[in-house]
């Protein structure tokens, strides 16, 4: 099938914002595109680093264990609550590139509106059934008052928390990377610096002081959600709703549909993810601490690692969606090339830079042991290349997804870390040891590139459009 398609005609409706990924040189517009999505990227995750230091360092070990069986709760509601979001930006990026503006507006509205009862609706059945839902998680007696107390106002912050991501993704897919950006400054300094100011507040206040913490994350969250919205109202952004477009709050049945059959899969993809590093941590843990504390450290440091393929198969993502909206898929091939090369380039950098400094890098977090730091080093030099190719088969679903083909990126992942990566692992263990744990990561991620590459190539995702010209469900969800 050729890739060469004429652009659609423009749709009557309201004036869609202008598409920044349809015309122009594409490798300098990714990168203006991906660096701020990678420096959110980073904000957030050294943002959550450093509450888990505040936490640690003022309350001790047992709320350090409640915090965390609270955040492996909070990231299956928020892996859901990405994919929406990721469908969400998809919507609005080929109804743009289509340049159809009314249809934008009801993306916005109908996206909005569900994020936030979603999240409501998520507080306060999560608030109701807390404990009930700690003790399917296998939580400690011991710090079970602690999680409960720490997860209160985190289902609290919810639904701010919810129409954050949906607004940040929406602007993301009209082409704004840098207004996200900065409000994700504003969420991590404020969430940072008022952990320690509301841990001692609640404990003054006779409080756990755990809660504390979640209640800074939800003031952080509430805030930079009102001053994301006071900010696109002030410099009149065309995805705001005013006047008679606030009847677009109520959701489009058709846009929900596509929303909800787009997103879940996409965010089934991070929950396979996650299930897949939890039975990898349970491999390690049968080698001894010196290796559990390796892997560990070794696992934080490549979560930056990892950051410029997300960043850039996000980038990759808004702008693929915008030219199939607009029928440019001569451009959509450009951009799947410029965004296999940068992944190379940004993610080799980051690679090579941990490699040569690993010694330095892993003491930040295993101080002067050194059997640790060197079973870390061991692992890094098994696994990190791996990252690469991870990041190309990123890169090939991010345009595959841009078109509205959701299910077989999530086959490919599945077949990936559950046919090959986990069996690799547990039976080479017999024989080869613990290396085998970390073979199976490259293992894994050339299977995944060799399976993504043959959909690219020559799988039907061109004909799974998310959305129709009229605006309704298509009539292929692959």
């Amino acid at each position: 099938m050729s890739e060469t398609i004429e652009p659609k005609p423009r749709a009557a409706g309201a004036h869609a914002p202008a598409a920044f990924a349809t015309h122009g040189p594409i490798p300098g517009t990714l990168l203006r595109f991906a660096l701020p999505i990678m420096a959110a990227n980073l904000l957030q995750s050294a943002a959550a680093t450093i509450n888990t230091i505040w936490i640690g360092r003022l309350l001790g070990r047992q709320a350090l264990a409640a915090s965390a069986n609270v955040a492996s709760l909070l990231f299956f509601l928020l892996s859901l609550s990405f994919g929406l979001g990721m469908a969400a930006s998809i919507m609005v990026g080929q109804s743009i590139g289509a340049g159809d503006g009314a249809r934008v507006k009801r993306v916005v509205g109908t996206s909005m509106s569900s994020f936030v009862v979603a999240g409501v609706l998520a507080a306060v059945v999560g608030m109701l059934a807390d404990r009930t839902v700690l003790g399917w998680m296998h939580t400690p007696d011991q710090v079970m008052g602690l999680a409960s107390a720490y997860l209160a106002p985190m289902f609290l912050a919810l639904p701010a928390m919810t129409g954050l991501t949906a607004l940040m993704m929406l602007l993301r897919g009209a082409g704004d990377a840098r207004t996200p950006f900065w409000f994700m400054f504003v969420l991590a300094v404020l969430d940072a610096g008022l952990n320690p100011v509301l841990i001692h507040l609640a404990g003054r206040l006779g409080w756990p002081g755990i809660a504390g913490s979640a209640w800074a994350t939800l003031v952080a969250n509430a805030a930079a959600l009102t001053g994301l919205v006071a900010w696109l109202y002030w410099r009149r952004s065309p995805l705001r709703l005013r006047g008679g477009e606030l009847r677009l709050l109520v959701p489009d049945p058709h846009l929900l549909r596509v929303l909800v059959a787009k997103g879940l899969p996409m965010g089934l993809q991070m929950i396979v993810m996650a299930a897949s590093m939890i039975v990898l941590v349970s491999f390690v843990d049968r080698y001894g601490s010196a290796m559990v504390a390796a892997y560990g450290a070794c696992f934080q440091l490549w979560n930056y690692v990892q950051m410029p393929a997300f960043a850039v198969g996000m980038a990759v993502s808004a702008m693929a969606a915008q030219n199939i909206g607009a029928g440019r898929w001569d451009r959509v091939g450009r951009i799947t090339r410029v965004g296999l090369a940068a992944n190379v380039a940004l993610t080799a950098c980051l690679v090579g830079a941990v490699t040569l400094a690993d010694r330095a890098a892993f003491s930040v977090f295993l101080g002067h042991d050194d059997a640790a730091i060197a079973d870390a080093i061991h692992i890094h030099k098994l696994v990190s290349w791996s990252f690469i190719i991870f990041g190309a088969a990123l890169v090939l679903g991010s345009t595959v997804r841009a078109a509205g083909a959701v299910m077989a990126p999530l086959a490919i992942l599945f077949v990936t870390l559950w046919v090959f990566r986990i069996p690799a692992a547990w039976y080479g263990m017999q024989v080869y040891g613990s290396d085998a744990i970390f073979w199976s990561f490259p293992l894994g991620s050339t299977a995944s590139l060799l399976m993504s590459a043959a959909y690219y190539r020559w799988g039907h995702w061109r004909r799974a459009m998310m959305l129709d010209g009229s605006g309704n469900r298509s009539d292929v969800i692959r």
